[in-house]
């Protein structure tokens, strides 16, 4: 296949469902976690649970960049606008997380002198790079986030910051790894009630680092891994194949997404980022807590252009809200609807927290997409 409606084809995915419930044993149940939060989305939007065999459960992961976010990084973005006066650049869905004394970025925003100091939006790296070189009055900081997918762009710019060097940007870092979070998973104590069977791969993040990385999912912990794209039949053939590999006993990494994702990855995005950031002994996520090792830091040769070391600002961990679900379900231990808040006081326009910010937020895509079968199921 070619294009992309042929990944969306509903003759094709009835033909996938027929497959996977013709092959799911009605004996047994089988529960695949989906790790990336674009994932979720298309589970949601294109109703893959309604083609799957009620044996065969999809279980949200914690992939979404925004979702996993602590409430402590915003706060530093937040006081940096506000107490020392500079302009924090980052992607949209970061602005509406809520962090604490009831303030986002984005209501942040509305306290803060706009001639001295702002809080912006931008579809990239570049676009921060941008804004320092235009206006160099104005101290620039780029909220940086995300998994392995966006860090290479984000080292690219710092490398640029310092071949012109700029004096007026730099990067607060909360870039994060993918491995560390599934060992993480895997691991929590809190999370011996969620039995899975297998997981399906992230498909971006894999184009990056290869498939290699997940190896030991498979042989450390015999659990099969299917990385897939992103659209619809990509999901359906993934969760085929895992149905296969637990008929078969079999724990391996296979890799649905062959047209952009191969072993070994992209040697030269991995170079870029090994050359400009280095392992952070420690990093809180939101839902899994402290991690070693699950986060990267920026080395000291780009010390000038590093936030925190710049502005000399520490981490302070946050709770969450009380009544917030979001770190069980990022686990995968509840499910968006077995948060009391989830369609009520929480909604995409009122968020109570990240899993409902994002797009890619489990949350989100269950109340845009899924909520409504929630209903039918009650009512019948």
């Amino acid at each position: 296949m070619k294009y992309v409606d042929e990944f969306r084809d509903g003759e094709l995915a009835r033909g996938l469902g027929e497959a996977i419930r013709r092959e799911a044993d009605p004996g047994r149940h089988y529960a695949f976690m989906e790790f990336c939060g674009g994932h979720t989305h298309a589970i949601s939007r294109y109703g893959v649970i309604d083609l799957l065999p009620k044996n065969v459960r999809m279980v949200h992961g914690p992939g979404c960049p925004v979702c996993v976010l602590p409430v402590g990084r915003i706060d530093m973005a937040i006081k940096l606008a506000m107490e020392r006066a500079v302009t924090i650049c980052t992607y949209g869905d970061c602005l509406r997380v809520p962090a604490s004394d009831g303030l986002s970025l984005l209501k942040a925003r509305a306290h803060l002198d706009k001639s001295r100091a702002d809080i912006r939006m931008v579809y990239s790296a570049a676009d921060a790079l941008a804004l320092a070189q235009r206006e160099p009055q104005r101290e620039v900081v780029f909220l940086a986030i995300g998994f392995e997918t966006t860090t290479p762009p984000t080292a690219l710019v710092l490398k640029q910051a310092q071949a012109l060097g700029l004096k007026n940007f730099s990067v607060l870092c909360n870039h994060v790894l993918t491995p560390a979070a599934i060992v993480a998973i895997l691991e929590h104590p809190e999370g011996s009630g969620v039995q899975l069977d297998g997981f399906v791969g992230p498909a971006h993040v894999s184009t990056v680092i290869g498939s290699r990385p997940y190896d030991f999912v498979a042989t450390q912990y015999n659990k099969p891994v299917v990385i897939a794209g992103f659209e619809p039949l990509d999901v359906m053939q993934s969760i085929l194949m895992l149905v296969r590999q637990v008929n078969d006993g079999r724990a391996a990494v296979e890799n649905e997404f062959t047209r952009a994702v191969t072993p070994d990855g992209n040697r030269k995005a991995q170079a870029l980022v090994a050359e400009v950031f280095e392992l952070r002994d420690s990093y809180e996520w939101r839902g899994l807590g402290s991690l070693p090792q699950s986060a990267l830091k920026i080395r000291a040769e780009f010390a000038a252009w590093d936030a925190e070391a710049r502005f000399g600002i520490g981490y302070t961990p946050v709770a969450d809200h009380k009544a917030c679900e979001c770190g069980t379900i990022l686990r995968g231990e509840k499910r968006p609807a077995d948060c009391k808040l989830f369609g009520t006081v929480c909604t995409p326009e009122t968020p109570m927290g990240s899993c409902m910010v994002s797009s890619e937020g489990a949350c989100a895509a269950h109340y845009n997409y899924g909520r409504f079968r929630d209903i039918a199921v009650v009512a019948a």
